[in-house]
């Protein structure tokens, strides 16, 4: 055999083969999506709604932030607290929080400062400030980029009526204003996140929690040790879950979906801040992140067509791409359309084979990228096991 032949082999055979895991890969999300709406069809009314403590995070401004915010005030839940903390009390975020409380006097609002944070994970310190202030054993911490509808709370709350359970997470819908980067970022987060998650609660159940939103018991924090051990790692709401399953309690996914605003508009912020985290994974889970390549499917259909195409098969190389870009469209139609109700990724499903092609570029570079990343301004760098030391200027 040539040196010819047996690349041709090889790459063809890859291209066949990341064919087949893709496909495979979205038949199991078809499969997970219907167990997550027959759950979310059968689920218990919302009898269970204890007082609850909301914890908000806030550093600097953003783009609707006020109206993210206000979303929380507005919650048809009989009571509960709103606690937010910033680093310093002129801080934007802070002001906006002030002018929001200032129009709903009926919810109980708590402006907290902490600080410069001596925790690796500046988030964290803040929750943990909050936590130790807040007034009932239930907090329900959320970004501030995060928009929920009058019935969050009741929806993410009531799982906890099951004494076992001690922390609820659930999936969001990006949102983007404008800009086609934007767009593919929140459409990454609408379908690619969306398909990981109930892929991996299918196959092993809920062993980590979601950022945007996390219900958990003060009991629970209080169980693992508060947030100080979870604010060594840079995604500290999978070490947040996977510690509570540990410790003998169940994460639950909500059948609520909360909007996560794409505050990246402009092309190198929104490369910057995906590839980020895919570099975070490659650290967070090391071997789960080996694992995503095979559930990516254009880059096959792109190489079964070079390949194919210059050994004179044309056709099938064109017929694979063609099987990738249907079965990447028909995905994206799936989880918009009956999942995460995103009527924009949905509408513009054509677009969702270029977001799979990029997530797969961030696959690739995550292993030759730099440990070093920013976050809200400050500099990091990424350890083993997705631990985080923060860097001097």
């Amino acid at each position: 055999m040539t040196f010819g032949h047996f690349l041709f082999v090889a790459l063809g055979g890859l291209a066949v083969f990341g064919v087949i895991t893709s496909t495979v890969y979205s038949l199991m999300v078809a499969w997970a999506v219907v167990r997550f709406l027959r759950r979310a069809a059968s689920a218990s009314p919302r009898v269970f709604q204890p007082p609850v403590s909301v914890l908000k995070a806030v550093h600097g401004d953003e783009p609707n932030l006020e109206e993210n915010l206000s979303s929380f005030f507005q919650q048809d839940y009989p009571e509960y607290e709103i606690l937010f903390c910033a680093r310093h009390s002129n801080d934007a975020g802070l002001e906006a929080a002030r002018r929001v409380a200032a129009r709903f006097p009926r919810i109980t609002t708590r402006i907290l400062t902490c600080g410069e944070p001596p925790w690796p994970n500046a988030r964290t310190f803040s929750m943990e400030i909050m936590r130790r202030e807040a007034r009932y054993p239930i907090l329900v911490a959320s970004d501030s980029d995060v928009r929920g509808g009058p019935d969050y709370l009741a929806s993410v709350v009531a799982p906890l009526a099951d004494p076992n359970v001690g922390m609820v997470t659930c999936l969001y819908r990006g949102v983007a204003r404008q800009g086609l980067w934007a767009q593919l970022e929140a459409m990454g987060m609408s379908i690619e996140m969306t398909s990981g998650v109930l892929v991996a609660e299918m196959l092993e159940g809920m062993h980590f929690a979601l950022g945007p939103s996390m219900v958990i018991r003060q009991s629970t924090v209080e169980k693992i040790g508060g947030f100080e051990p979870v604010a060594q790692y840079y995604a500290e709401d999978f070490v947040l879950g996977n510690w509570t399953v540990a410790a003998g309690e169940t994460v639950v996914l909500s059948n609520y979906i909360i909007e996560h605003h794409v505050l990246n508009e402009q092309f190198k912020k929104s490369m910057a801040h995906q590839q980020g985290w895919a570099t975070s994974t490659r650290f967070s889970r090391p071997l789960g992140h080996i694992g995503e390549v095979l559930t990516y499917a254009v880059p096959y259909g792109l190489l079964g067509l070079a390949v194919f195409g210059a050994a004179g098969h044309l056709a099938l190389g064109l017929a694979l791409l063609t099987i990738t870009i249907v079965n990447r469209v028909l995905l994206c139609l799936l989880v918009a359309g009956r999942v995460v109700r995103d009527r924009a990724a949905f509408r513009k499903a054509w677009l969702y084979p270029l977001r799979d092609f990029m997530g797969f570029c961030f696959w690739v570079r995550s292993y030759f990228s730099s440990r070093k990343l920013s976050n809200r301004g400050d500099p990091y760098e990424l350890l083993p096991k997705g631990r985080l030391r923060k860097l001097t200027e």
